[in-house]
């Protein structure tokens, strides 16, 4: 115990601190034997903070006495005689005082690892007091060893020299101070020069050292106003430091930013000054836009009127003029642009420069005193204020623009300066998503119904302008190169740009125009150090090479000069006199010139199109540019795209399907739903097509006696009507042949360039509105090559009389007695008359180049209309027998040899439908009623007469004619 309090008390009077290392490291066996009973203490008694404390508070008062305490003596007197002594309580008070001395000792171990640094601080405290004692001691020694030295050997005279040089040192430091006042006393002009300079920076960091200085010295009287003139001249400083942060937010520079930003660090006002910032570009945008516009207004008006510098900016954009609109527009976009990059390279700077900027000179008293943690929020609110401020300045921008826009009506506007004015929209959007990411809504609002209206109105002048060409035009070839595509126009260059690929090459490579190269590479970083993305790109002026420079003749030379080769033709042929008696030999000399000139001349695609087409495609490349600028109305310019295929298509039928007169054999096309009486009326494909474009699009005269409906024909076209200069008459031109080929195939041709646009089209439209292009393309574009049929079977129908031939087939006898070895005289007429169309079809083909595609629907009407004629001459004999059947298959087969010298169509088309007539007339009664059932192509005439020729049983011919009325009763319903 008395160790133990030895150790409280001098912990409690820091007497540990003036006990040496050795003293207090030493190991004596008698520590030795406390630390060991300590251990077994801790072992016996666990550590438990509770039972401590009241192990503590059961000590009694007398042991925290005075030094002079025996604790030995006392437990001792607490001892009773020792015929009393009981060992159990003397084991019982021994174990409580180790309890208790246990508990001690981790108190007084607690308090001593708690306070050992402040003793470890303290004490190195005392080491260093006392090695500056001894110092002062030492130097104490040595100026009182020099005084004894002075004392025994100075004289008077040299206590006056010690006096004078006191004096002077105290001189010396009045003209240090004075200078240093007269210095002050100057700064104000090299402030003033360094604000010149816009040396901020180093201004400021003059000024506080000035005002540091003058603290220093204000006790003279003339410092007291230099210091007030000083604080007026930070003020200043601060003053020309705001307006030149305002000058960056037009044109950033670099070296002037950093200036400008070391000195409001110097300032300790980063904060401030990233708010004052953003406060001047709301000023800049403002007052940069209403400049631009009144400088216009003024340059129309003629003078500087003062009412308009106090419009508003709403009203003032007004006043713009057409003429000045878009210059004025590609102004403000190229101001408003550099606001913008300003900004965007402050915050590029930022992010570069992200460390505090470290004074050019030395480093003041306000950039040494901010602290970590200061700066690390200086850091985050710069980034977030830049970060907000992004957006901010994208809708100053934008509302400066929308205003602009929606200031003047664009519906009077030529189409390349709306086009160039929507260009230069887009643009701005453009660069606002890469800015900000916004989608720029106010924008797209803004030009969208504006757009609306101009196409709108634009695309109802251009139909009817369509209208117009179409009932002025003369069908006649555009000579154009045979490798001629809509690309070759100049309306397309964008998408030759693009890389978009010519119809039956595949997808294009990108359906963006060539200025969208620009953007993926960001506007920002192409424009950075100079120009702007509204700076007018001049397009690659191409020319148009899509005339053909020798037209069609120099291929029909070719083929002139190909005919004359005769190599392939077999030497027999060649001799230069055949015995006028091989008569089949000339027939197959001529027949294999015949078929090798077909070859020639109906041989590979050409590009046929007439003037109108050649409208129309440039229409699309238009309206393409449109779709590209467009975005918002981009499914409205392709549904007005679609219109105009859909009005030509419907011209193109109308002009060239629907002349046809009525014939009592082979009756034509009229209107729509009409068909004739061959069973080859208008597939259901392209009757739907065409009445839902004469429903949607044309505007039909009404009745007579009703009143037209405005406001229902407003969307409407009129009526195409075919030009009187068109001559769709004359047998010796095969009724316009010519002209309905270049106005089907012009046709066709229209509809293979729409269809390359096709996946051009999908890209620019919303994705909810692709059914309705697919559906186009499928239901209308594809219908366009259907169209060939109706068109040439008008010409095939009348170009033959084939109602000549059936009066003379109604002259045959077929109930003749004999089999005949020559064939009816009928058959030569037929046969010469396909002779004179195939001559007129090469003449047409000299004129205009007929495709082989062409020629082959033609001849297969014609052969169709020729089986058909057979089959309603055989239906008017009125007896036959089986010689006269002979003769008819005589006929045919002599009709089919001398048909395939003229034409290189197989097969024969239709050929089965004679042949299977005829073998009709040799079929039993049984047989026959079948067959009747089973060929529903024959008309109940045809059927009538063959009956009656075949059946001799009156019985059975009454029932077959009971069961074809019957046929024909449900055909009709």
């Amino acid at each position: 115990m008395k160790r133990i309090k030895t150790l409280i008390t001098r912990q409690g009077s820091g007497s540990r601190e003036d006990r040496s290392p050795t003293e207090e490291t030493a190991t004596t066996p008698e520590s030795m034997k406390s630390i060991e009973h300590t251990l077994k203490e801790e072992r016996e008694f666990p550590n438990d903070p509770m039972k401590d404390a009241e192990v503590l508070e059961s000590i009694e008062k007398v042991y925290f006495g005075d030094e002079t305490f025996d604790s030995n003596l006392h437990e001792l007197n607490k001892l009773p005689e020792l015929d009393q002594l009981d060992l159990n309580k003397v084991g019982q008070d021994r174990d409580l005082l180790r309890r208790q001395l246990n508990s001690v000792s981790k108190k007084v171990s607690d308090l001593v690892l708690e306070n050992h640094s402040a003793y470890s601080k303290e004490l190195h405290r005392v080491t260093n007091l006392q090695a500056s004692l001894q110092t002062a001691n030492i130097i104490c020694s040595n100026g009182r060893r020099q005084l004894e030295m002075a004392k025994q050997g100075f004289t008077v005279a040299s206590l006056s020299i010690l006096a004078n040089h006191k004096k002077r040192l105290q001189l010396l430091s009045l003209l240090k101070s004075l200078h240093t006042i007269k210095t002050l006393q100057r700064t104000d002009i090299r402030l003033r020069e360094m604000m010149e300079e816009e040396n901020y920076p180093e201004a400021i960091q003059l000024c506080l050292e000035c005002q540091k200085a003058a603290s220093t010295f204000r006790h003279y009287r003339c410092i007291s106003e230099l210091s007030s003139k000083l604080q007026d001249t930070m003020e200043m400083i601060e003053e020309q430091l705001d307006q030149a942060l305002a000058k960056t937010c037009s044109n950033f520079d670099i070296e002037h930013y950093e200036k400008v930003q070391t000195a409001y660090q110097l300032l300790g006002k980063t904060q401030t000054a990233m708010d004052q910032l953003h406060m001047h570009y709301t000023s800049a945008i403002h007052n940069t836009a209403f400049t631009i516009v009144v400088g216009y207004v003024e340059l129309v008006s003629g003078s500087q009127d003062t009412n308009f510098q106090k419009m508003h900016y709403r009203d003032l954009c007004t006043h713009i003029t057409t003429d000045t609109y878009i210059p004025c527009l590609v102004d403000l976009c190229k101001a408003l642009w550099e606001v913008m990059k300003s900004y965007h390279k402050i915050i590029e700077w930022h992010e570069t420069n992200d460390e505090p900027i470290s004074p050019t000179l030395q480093e003041s008293d306000v950039a040494s005193d901010l602290g970590n943690v200061e700066a690390q929020l200086n850091k985050k609110y710069i980034k977030q204020k830049l970060t907000h401020g992004l957006t901010r300045i994208w809708q100053d921008v934008q509302q400066k623009v929308k205003l602009y826009l929606l200031g003047t009506d664009l519906s009077s506007f030529k189409y390349d300066d709306f086009i160039y004015v929507l260009d230069l929209v887009n643009r701005l959007i453009t660069v606002g998503e890469e800015f900000c990411g916004s989608k720029s809504e106010g924008l797209h609002d803004s030009i969208r119904q504006q757009s609306l209206n101009y196409f709108k109105n634009y695309h109802r002048a251009r139909i009817e302008e369509l209208q117009m060409f179409l009932e002025n035009e003369g069908w006649e070839l555009c000579p154009v190169r045979a490798n001629f595509t809509a690309l070759n126009l100049h309306e397309f260059r964008y998408l030759r740009q693009a890389g978009i690929s010519q119809p039956g090459k595949g997808a294009p490579a990108s359906p963006s125009p060539k200025r969208d190269h620009c953007t993926r590479s960001g506007y920002f970083t192409k424009y950075g150090a100079q120009g702007s993305p509204f700076d007018r790109e001049m397009d690659d002026e191409e020319g148009e090479d899509v005339i053909a420079t020798n037209g069609y003749e120099d291929e029909e030379r070719d083929s002139q000069g190909n005919e004359s080769d005769d190599s392939d033709v077999p030497d027999e042929l060649k001799q230069e006199y055949i015995d006028e008696h091989t008569e089949d030999q000339q027939h197959a000399r001529s027949s294999l010139k015949r078929r090798k000139s077909d070859r020639t001349h109906f041989r590979g695609p050409v590009a046929i199109l007439s003037n109108t087409t050649l409208n129309i495609l440039r229409l699309f490349g238009k309206y393409m540019q449109m779709v590209a600028v467009l975005k918002p109305i981009a499914f409205d310019v392709v549904i007005c795209m679609s219109q105009l295929f859909d009005y030509y298509l419907y011209a193109v039928y109308t002009f060239f399907s629907t002349d046809l007169s009525t014939d009592k054999h082979h009756p034509s096309y009229l209107r729509i739903g009409q068909s004739d009486a061959l069973g080859l009326s208008l597939s259901n494909k392209i009757r739907t097509t065409l009445q839902r474009i004469n429903d949607n699009l044309i505007n039909n005269e009404p009745p007579a006696g009703m009143m037209p409906n405005p406001m229902e024909n407003k969307e409407k076209v009129g009526f195409p009507h075919i030009s009187p200069m068109v001559n769709l008459t004359g047998m010796d031109k095969l009724h316009g042949l010519a002209e309905r080929v270049v106005g089907t195939e012009s046709l066709v041709f229209l509809a293979e360039q729409f269809q390359s646009l096709q996946s051009h089209l999908e890209g620019v439209i919303p994705a909810s509105k692709k059914p309705f292009l697919q559906q186009f393309y499928s239901q209308t574009v594809s219908v366009a090559s259907e169209l060939r049929r109706p068109v040439y079977r008008g010409v095939a129908s009348r170009c033959i009389d084939f109602e000549k031939i059936l009066q003379l087939m109604f002259t045959v006898k077929w109930d003749i007695k004999d089999i005949m070895s020559q064939h009816s005289a009928y058959v030569d007429v037929l046969l010469q008359e396909f002779q004179i169309f195939s001559n007129r079809l090469t003449d047409v083909n000299r004129r205009v180049p007929v495709p082989t595609e062409v020629y082959t629907i033609l001849w297969e009407h014609i052969i169709r209309l020729a089986n058909r004629t057979f089959v309603e001459g055989y239906a008017s004999a009125r007896k036959c027998s089986n010689e006269g059947r002979a003769l008819m298959q005589l006929d045919f087969q002599q009709f089919l040899l001398k048909l395939e010298t003229l034409t290189e169509i197989r097969p024969i088309p239709d050929k089965e439908y004679v042949e299977t007539y005829v073998k009709a007339y040799y079929l039993s009664e049984a047989d026959m009623e079948s067959w009747i059932k089973e060929h529903r192509e024959y008309s109940s005439k045809q059927l009538t007469s063959l009956i009656n020729c075949a059946i001799n049983n009156k019985k059975a011919r009454q029932r077959l004619l009971a069961s074809v009325e019957d046929m024909e009763r449900a055909r009709v319903r």
